[in-house]
């Protein structure tokens, strides 16, 4: 029997040995390996066994092995399939392993072999695999052991899929694994990562009455309440774990629970834990250090972090990363590059993290240019952009108005991010929203309207939506934004919106003095009580109402605050300034010195204007002169530009330019703007000329600049140096912005230009105004035909000033505003002298009042008088 076995077996070997040398032949000699196994198998092997064992064990190659495999199949001998699983595994073939263990009659001894299929497929990160294997083997009658459960739970996490970790659960507690701690262990872990912490926390406290838990157990569910992003709780849990029930904590526990202190600010609590991990010796392993670091540096303590980070003996990448990001952080931009500069000094391999870090520190910055640099260093490096690099550089080349960097940084945002079919969707819209952003900011709202048309409705989320309403506000588009915030509210478009997404619509509001949509919103605001955010919101409701014509409401929700903060002060300062109503913005101003709110350089700003624009020159003086001595407050450019606006108004042209001289840095086109302006009122042309060139020296394209010099030259009935101005501004290419009203009737708002009959109600709007002309010429109204500019006669220059926008505006809203209700004009330049004459004499006989906001400051015109008292 056994000489049969052993001619066979010779047989065998022989036909492998010649399919060796034929495949062999074109090298002209045989394969070493298989000859000499074969030779030596021969000389030696006593039995079947050792046949096969030794076989598998000394092949170096997959083909070899499936030769060896097909001929015992082939010869019909007998062998150990493990050992070819085992082989098949070894040369990195899994589907040729799974083949044979598909045959194989299950048993507990043999599903060793899958749950070495399934370690694999986690180990290599194919998770969909390891949900196919285990699948397979149920089906195949296979019953999963305590090794199998924790593999394919940690595959459910890591995909996440919390229906697909449920059913294994479901397995787990029908095959009696729940008391197995390993297994349990794997529950808590996946519960977790699918963010199903109160599921997680079940299992938990299951295997704690079952007496089963470890200090694995507790590591898994602080994590799990990490990953909730419940920190307190994570933190709770950790301390019960320490204290209550006298478990050490090991390194990976001070990893879990650093990041929650740090999370929540918790520094007390987190310079504990960095007690015991230098009692216990865990602060030598890198990773505690670098969590450390991490949690001082997330708490603003940059200094404790530093301290912690030199005392490391070992650091990584990742230590450096936690310095750098926490400086960027917190705004010392100086000691993040400088600590980036020795990094690349010491040639330590930079990663992703480094890069982002700087480049989101020089955004931050508003320096897009340097920000765009490093990204260029980062790809000559190697390094391949992740989401929070490209949406770093987007906000660097939004604040620096970068366009076509901008749009470099598209081009590459398609190539690492977008359309790349394993890409996560939040990812994508992360990055989309930071283009609607960077389109917005730099004025390109076309762009940033196509990039908010890609996203499908119902993958808009409340940052989608504010980046763009936001972008329209800030930038000239007021009307579209609020279009879209009524757009986000509609049911099929339905995303709850944030304090952000209400502050940018209620500063539309405040650009088009939409007294009525910011009073909805002002609704919507407490209908669903935003109180998180009652302070931010807050003061842009002040906002909105003072510069909407209703100052007196922004002090009643002023006056309604709970808490309140240097801009809810200044915001009612300047509303108060705006209306012409200096006294009680400096009774704020008082107030909230004694409120211990210390003033700077924006509050003096706001004083300074508020006394220019109520005729408060000597208090102005005053306070400019005691800015420095009594606060310590350096004045700047644009303190000397409210100066001179200050005494420009008061016609106090030689003060104004006296200090002009005196200023110790480089006049600013505002500087020359408000002495121009002055001119203007008083027909100063010598001065104004003089003005003016200063502002062509600046290379300020300022259409106003040009349109007072021309006026001043009119005024002076200069009409050949009219002409002159007029072909400059022709052959530069600047055209002068046509003046526009526009008016809140009963059935919305009405826009008009001088001159204008393309309203329906035309007919009816002149008809009333050559009415209202002759009522109020008979109270002593006068036409102030300098206001015309242009050489034309006296009478056609009064028909002329009767058809200016203001005034169409006006009689449109007598047609449509109800009876004693007030009229809100909106003018986009200054005021006409003509129109403001005319305005306060028709308030005389008409019931309402009558609220005009220009280009500088409101109007109020009630019973023959005006609230800017000629300082306008």
């Amino acid at each position: 029997m056994q000489t049969g076995l052993i001619r066979s077996l010779k047989s065998a070997a022989t036909t492998a040995i010649t399919a060796t040398m034929l495949i062999s032949l074109p090298r002209l000699k045989p394969k070493p390996p298989l000859l000499f196994l074969t030779t030596f198998f021969f000389s030696t092997a006593s039995s079947t066994t050792d046949l096969t064992s030794t076989l598998f064990h000394q092949c170096k190659s997959l083909a070899s092995a499936e030769l060896i495999h097909k001929q015992l199949l082939v010869q019909g001998l007998p062998h150990d399939p493990t050992h070819i699983i085992s082989m098949y595994l070894t040369f990195n073939s899994p589907a040729k392993a799974l083949s044979v263990l598909r045959h194989l009659h299950p048993s507990s001894h043999t599903v060793f072999w899958w749950n070495q299929l399934i370690r694999r497929s986690v180990h290599l990160g194919f998770l969909e695999d390891v949900l196919q294997l285990y699948r397979r083997m149920q089906r195949l009658g296979w019953r999963p052991d305590h090794y199998t459960f924790p593999f394919v739970l940690k595959a459910c996490g890591e995909i996440p899929s919390f229906r697909c970790g449920a059913s294994v659960h479901a397995v787990v507690f029908a095959s009696g694994f729940e008391w197995n701690v390993f297994v349990g262990n794997g529950l808590v872990s996946m519960y977790g990562r699918c963010g199903a912490w109160e599921n997680a926390r079940q299992v938990f406290d299951e295997m704690r009455e079952r007496g089963v838990g470890d200090l694995v157990s507790w590591n898994s569910i602080v994590a799990a309440y990490m990953q909730g992003g419940d920190s307190i709780r994570a933190m709770k849990m950790f301390e019960r774990m320490s204290e209550d029930l006298g478990i050490r904590p090991d390194a990976v526990s001070l990893v879990n629970v650093l990041p929650a202190c740090a999370s929540v600010g918790a520094w007390s609590r987190g310079k504990q834990v960095h007690g015991y991990a230098v009692r216990s010796g865990l602060f030598e392993d890198v990773f505690v250090g670098n969590a450390v670091v991490d949690m001082y540096a997330k708490c603003g303590m940059m200094e404790e972090a530093n301290k912690v980070f030199e005392r490391m003996k070992v650091k990584d990448v990742v230590s450096w990363n936690a310095m750098v990001t926490g400086y960027s952080q917190i705004g010392r931009f100086d000691d993040a590059l400088g600590l980036f500069e020795k990094i690349r000094e010491e040639k330590i391999e930079l990663n992703v993290v480094t890069w982002s870090a700087v480049i989101a520190g020089y955004a931050q910055r508003g320096l897009g240019f340097e920000a765009l640099d490093v990204f260029r260093q980062m790809l000559l490096c190697g390094s391949e952009p992740n989401v929070v690099t490209l949406v770093s550089l987007l906000s660097g080349c939004a604040s620096a108005g970068a366009l076509l960097h901008g749009k470099q940084t598209h081009c590459h945002a398609i190539k690492w991010i977008l359309n790349l079919d394993e890409n996560d969707p939040g990812d994508d819209l992360m990055v989309i929203n930071a283009l609607i952003d960077m389109y917005s900011k730099c004025k390109s709202p076309k762009a940033a309207r196509a990039m908010f048309d890609l996203i499908p409705p119902k993958d808009r989320s409340v940052v989608t939506w504010t980046v763009l309403i936001g972008g329209n506000a800030q930038h000239g588009e007021a009307n579209e934004a609020l279009e879209l915030f009524s757009q986000m509210l509609q049911p099929d478009n339905f995303v709850m919106p944030n304090a952000f997404t209400i502050s940018c619509a209620l500063m539309a509001c405040a650009r088009l003095g939409a007294l009525r949509f910011g009073r909805q919103i002002h609704a919507y605001v407490l209908r669903n009580r935003f109180e998180s955010a009652m302070l931010f919101v807050a003061n842009c409701l002040i906002d909105m109402y003072s510069k909407s014509g209703d100052v007196d409401a922004a002090r009643v929700v002023f006056d309604n605050m709970h808490q309140r903060n240097g801009v809810s002060w200044t915001s009612l300062m300047t509303g108060y300034g705006m209306h012409g109503r200096g006294e009680e913005a400096l009774q704020i101003f008082y107030e909230m010195q004694k409120a211990g709110l210390v003033p700077d350089g924006v509050t003096f700003v706001v004083v300074l204007y508020a006394c220019s624009h109520s005729g408060m020159v000597d208090q102005g003086i005053n306070y400019f002169n005691g800015m420095s001595k009594d606060f310590g407050v350096v004045p700047g450019a644009e303190h000397y530009a409210c100066m001179v606006d200050l005494l420009s108004r008061a016609g106090r042209l030689d003060e104004a330019m006296e200090l002009i001289r005196g200023m110790p840095m480089k006049p600013t086109p505002a500087v020359w703007i408000a002495l121009l302006s002055a001119c203007r009122v008083y027909a100063n042309v010598e001065l104004g000329e003089y003005a003016a060139n200063q502002l062509l020296e600046l290379e300020s394209g300022n259409d106003g600049s040009y349109t007072l010099l021309s006026n001043i030259y009119a005024n002076a009935r200069c009409w050949k140096d009219v002409a002159r101005i007029r072909s400059l501004m022709k052959n530069t290419g600047i055209k002068k912005r046509p003046g526009c009203s526009w008016v809140q009737g009963r059935k919305g708002t009405a826009t008009f230009f001088a001159g204008d009959w393309s309203h329906p109600m035309s007919q009816q709007i002149y008809d009333l105004l050559r009415d209202l002309m002759q009522r109020i010429k008979a109270l002593g109204y006068v036409p102030d035909n300098r206001f015309a500019l242009h050489d034309v006669d006296d009478e056609e220059k009064g028909d002329l000033l009767s058809e200016h926008s203001e005034k169409l505006a006006l009689a449109y809203g007598i047609l449509t505003t109800a009876p004693g209700a007030p009229i809100r004009i909106t003018k986009n330049l200054r005021a006409c002298g003509d129109c403001h004459s005319a305005f306060t004499y028709i308030s005389i006989i008409i019931e309402h009042e009558i609220i005009v906001r220009d280009s500088s400051r409101f109007h109020h015109f009630k019973n023959g008088s005006c609230s800017c008292r000629g300082y306008w």
